[in-house]
């Protein structure tokens, strides 16, 4: 089991089996990572995902890739930070958990990982981050078929944060 951290734009992740992206419980792509994968995965990506029509928050649903170099799409929902006392923490752990569980049940063995919750959802960066590395190995261990999350942090606070953690 294999945890690492890299610096810069996910989508540029070649050599996993599924990135991961924070999605929306609309699937509708929008900004941030979320908007990033739709772009470099065309419009076949959004149309998969209207089918499949929603997504709750702490879950995780599975695309292909449109266009992107990988075989997958995980979408993940995490909470919007409203201060911490509405079942985020739990939320955002289970976005990580079932991130690892619906890659384990399509044969995804490497998987690249975005800091999920912590851009316009708010969620304070140290506090994501050790729930976000504790969750995804605790999964790892319960699904050994995982055998590598690479988590792709955009800027150095948020990279620092994770390296504090991992």
């Amino acid at each position: 089991m294999t945890l690492t951290l890299h610096r810069g734009d996910i989508t540029t992740d070649t050599e996993v089996d599924a990135l991961v992206t924070a999605a929306n419980s609309g699937l509708r792509g929008g900004g941030g990572v979320d908007g990033a994968i739709h772009r470099a995965a065309g419009p076949a990506l959004l149309a998969e995902c209207r089918r499949i029509g929603g997504c709750a928050v702490g879950d995780a649903v599975i695309t292909g890739a449109g266009d992107l170099p990988v075989r997958h799409v995980i979408h993940t929902v995490g909470p919007v930070w409203s201060g911490g006392g509405h079942g985020e923490p739990a939320l955002l752990a289970s976005a990580h958990r079932r991130t690892v569980e619906v890659a384990a049940a399509h044969g995804c063995a490497r998987i690249a990982l975005p800091a999920i919750s912590c851009g316009v959802y708010g969620y304070p960066v140290e506090q994501a981050a050790a729930i976000a590395v504790a969750s995804t190995r605790e999964a790892m261990v319960a699904h050994p078929e995982v055998v590598e999350a690479r988590f792709w942090l955009f800027d150095e606070r948020t990279y620092a944060a994770f390296s504090a953690v991992l």
